[in-house]
């Protein structure tokens, strides 16, 4: 879903929905399980409406990072089924930069030589014990050393951890996240 002022957005695969009347939970509950589709919720001021959303739910924060290796690589973990990034949630008290590093280093048996700036943040809803959650996770640009070997974290799901050239990053996309497209996309990898 995209919140906007800017109706022009509006395109064939983009269904608009009428802010008035709008109630998020509703909205979730009929939209759960559907694929593909795309919705576009046009308003005056859409930092307000999202706000109201974000009050809604229980906010989660993550941290990751689009990991590169000396070859130009980047890191990519296979999880549930899909290829992601590495990612995971930062604990009390810890700064989001910080657990974005300790999370890949943790994912993928890496040593982060540098994490650089940040490229941007993304957010998703998902039930958990009948509650509903927004993930809203800070991406990073990191850097390791060489290419050193990947030690996938098992016991979080995490069955692979590669290195992808830029060229072979179109075929991983083919199985992951809307949201990890938006990651690569603000990086001009796709």
């Amino acid at each position: 879903m995209f919140i906007t002022h800017n109706p022009s957005l509006i395109g064939d695969k983009i269904q608009q929905i009428e802010e008035d009347g709008f109630e998020f939970r509703s909205f979730y509950e009929k939209i759960k399980g559907s694929k593909g589709k795309n919705y576009l919720l046009v308003t005056k001021n859409a930092t307000v409406v999202f706000k109201k959303i974000k009050n809604d739910l229980t906010v989660i924060k993550a941290a990751g990072g689009l990991v590169a290796n000396a070859q130009g690589e980047f890191l990519f973990i296979f999880r549930h089924k899909k290829w992601d990034l590495p990612k995971g949630k930062v604990d009390k008290g810890e700064k989001v930069k910080d657990a974005a590093v300790r999370e890949v280093e943790e994912e993928c048996g890496v040593k982060i030589a540098k994490r650089n700036d940040s490229i941007c943040k993304t957010y998703h809803v998902y039930e958990m014990n009948g509650e509903l959650i927004l993930k809203r996770t800070s991406w990073y640009k990191m850097n390791v050393k060489g290419s050193p070997k990947l030690i996938p974290q098992v016991e979080e799901g995490i069955t692979a951890a590669v290195w992808v050239a830029p060229q072979n990053i179109k075929v991983k996309i083919e199985n992951t996240y809307p949201l990890i497209v938006d990651v690569l996309r603000s990086e001009h990898l796709i």
